[in-house]
């Protein structure tokens, strides 16, 4: 789980105006740490097969924003995937 300082500055990082909470950028750049989180937690945790489920559904959930950013906005897409360092 996130703080909210971080989540904070996510928003601020990725919104695309400043009262922007809930764009597709802000989603998968939320998502993306939160992944990255979890993804750290379970190489200690390795066994924690309720962690790695919320995990793939969060995978899940930001191919499918990331797929919509990418039919809607092609260029927010393609910077997205920049600043997160994503593949494609």
């Amino acid at each position: 789980m996130l703080k909210t300082t971080k989540k904070k500055k996510i928003i601020s990082e990725y919104g695309v105006h400043d009262k922007d909470t809930g764009s597709a950028d802000v989603q998968v750049a939320i998502l993306s740490e939160q992944i990255k989180q979890l993804t750290g937690h379970l190489k200690k945790h390795n066994k924690d097969n309720h962690s790695r489920y919320g995990l793939l559904k969060m995978v899940a959930k930001r191919k499918k924003l990331l797929d919509y950013l990418n039919k809607n906005d092609e260029k927010r897409y393609k910077s997205l995937i920049k600043k997160l360092d994503l593949k494609k």
